[in-house]
């Protein structure tokens, strides 16, 4: 695979199978993240077939704000958990609009950290949401020893350089998107991460059920790829090679 977008929302888009048939004759690999366990089962059965997309079994805390999910959505999850390797997209949002629902998602996020740790499973990998908490996922994270038996990837991560310094000792990695790029903090964060942690990510789409293409895709990572390469002073033909064998390795894609 030339390129790996290690956080995307193929559910989200109205035409997600083209979408991933494009990508796979484009030479694109994709982790499409979702954002409830209804939606896990049914893209886990949508993309069965196609051998570049590897789909995440999620709970976006987004979702449990606006009471979409709930906790007999954390039950099923966490059941899902057993079995699947891939999970993403969960986490914590601290930020205003999504404050009031806090000891919901801390639960949520709790309850997946354990089922992982209760289940270990070869190649498990969490992309993580982490709006104004990243210190309260790392302690969870942390005292359910996932930052050890697992590899957990910090999603477009916009905290503090406390915090940063603190995902990067533990172990995290990073997926970078150009929006985490088009800001003062996420270009150095992007400068300082080590080059072992980096990924690469769209978060695409922008809304849902939005049409969307692999062209896109592809034209998104290229860039953030390019971006990324000159703000490192590294060579983006070899940051992009480096990049996608790591991402290729973690969705067991060699």
């Amino acid at each position: 695979m030339r390129l790996v977008d290690m956080h995307c929302h193929l559910d989200l888009m109205a035409n997600g199978p083209d979408v991933a048939r494009d990508a796979a004759a484009r030479g694109l690999a994709l982790f499409d993240v979702t954002v409830t366990p209804a939606v896990y089962e049914k893209a886990r059965d949508a993309y069965a077939g196609m051998s570049n997309v590897r789909v995440g079994a999620g709970l976006h805390p987004w979702w449990l704000t606006d009471e979409t999910c709930d906790e007999r959505d954390i039950d099923e999850l966490v059941a899902y958990l057993a079995s699947t390797p891939y999970v993403g997209e969960i986490g914590l949002d601290f930020s205003a609009r999504h404050r009031a629902s806090a000891p919901l998602q801390t639960a949520a996020l709790t309850a997946v950290a354990r089922a992982c740790a209760e289940h270990p499973l070869d190649g498990r990998i969490l992309s993580i949401h982490a709006e104004q908490s990243a210190a309260a996922v790392l302690d969870i994270l942390e005292r359910h020893d996932l930052v050890s038996n697992a590899v957990c990837i910090l999603h477009w991560f916009s905290g503090t350089s406390d915090e940063l310094t603190r995902a990067r000792r533990a172990g995290c990695l990073f997926s970078i998107n150009g929006r985490m790029l088009a800001t003062k903090r996420g270009r150095e964060y992007a400068r300082i991460i080590p080059e072992r942690a980096l990924l690469l990510e769209t978060d695409a789409p922008p809304g849902d059920h939005t049409p969307y293409s692999a062209q896109l895709l592809e034209q998104e990572l290229a860039q953030t790829l390019e971006e990324l390469a000159a703000i490192r002073g590294a060579d983006a033909q070899e940051l992009g090679e480096s990049i996608a064998a790591r991402s290729a390795r973690l969705l067991d894609m060699r």
